[in-house]
């Protein structure tokens, strides 16, 4: 584990300060929680398996134009990201009627829906993430309307092109959670940049064939599998080959990869008080 200082500690991750100027280390951890932390376990391996599917993912979508907070991977549970200014608005995008959409309507699990359906909640575990409108966002200035849109606009485009990427691995994606942070230049500039993670943590994943759930529901529903069910999204991806074993080979997580930091265009790491 990193000895850099500590910034804070979440329910799935660890935050420290980073290597370089305007930069922070995001450690993985193998606490799993549900229920907002009213159900906790750990799981071995869990934290290696998120850390190298949110990188193939953040990979992904830098190369499609979708700008991130990730730079690099460190080891097997930690990634260099830039410091940003995290927007308490949890994006959830839903493609397929699943979980709490389902207990609110009264609708049965599984039904597609006609278009994606983008919903806001309001990051906060006191507050137990209460879903909230876009005229609460504007009204208590967690983000302007322009950010508002740049962060639905980004949402959708993440959305479709996840879509397709897991299908094209034979797992349908139900629905995902995204965060958003403010990335600051030099000169006060602000970037909406996606920020967090992007894993089975944070999103609904079933086999396209069978309905077999991938994620984190395993843990929630007392279904059993979780870590198996984590790598075999990996697999799938081509993350992880056939033969290899996360689970048992953890060997290596404290080595240091030697990758540059690719800084975006126009924008320099770095962290200022919102305006």
């Amino acid at each position: 584990m990193s000895r850099n200082n500590l910034i804070y500690e979440g329910k799935a991750k660890i935050l420290y300060e980073g290597t370089e100027p305007g930069t922070i280390i995001q450690y993985f951890k193998d606490d799993t929680t549900a229920g907002n932390g009213e159900k906790k376990a750990v799981i071995s391996g869990k934290g290696v398996l998120n850390n190298r599917i949110s990188e193939f993912i953040y990979r992904k979508l830098e190369d499609i134009g979708i700008h991130t907070h990730f730079i690099k991977s460190l080891n097997m549970r930690e990634q260099l990201v830039r410091a940003v200014e995290i927007i308490p608005v949890e994006v959830v995008i839903r493609n397929v009627t699943a979980g709490s959409l389902s207990k609110r309507f009264g609708v049965e699990e599984g039904m597609l829906l006609p278009v994606p359906l983008v919903e806001y909640y309001l990051k906060s575990d006191e507050l137990n993430d209460p879903m909230i409108t876009e005229e609460h966002i504007k009204t208590f200035d967690w983000a302007i309307e322009e950010e508002l849109e740049e962060m639905r606009r980004v949402a959708i485009r993440v959305n479709d092109f996840l879509a397709g990427l897991f299908l094209g691995a034979k797992i349908k994606l139900i629905d995902m959670k995204l965060e958003f942070g403010r990335l600051y230049d030099e000169e006060g500039n602000i970037y909406i940049v996606l920020a967090d993670e992007i894993s089975p943590d944070s999103c609904r994943l079933w086999d396209s064939e069978t309905g077999e759930k991938l994620d984190k529901d395993r843990f929630r529903r007392d279904m059993g599998g979780l870590e198996e069910a984590y790598q075999e999204v990996a697999k799938r991806l081509g993350i992880l080959n056939s033969n290899e074993n996360v689970l048992n080979d953890r060997k290596g997580e404290n080595s240091e990869t030697n990758k540059e930091i690719k800084k975006k265009p126009n924008t320099k790491s770095g962290s200022k008080p919102k305006k």
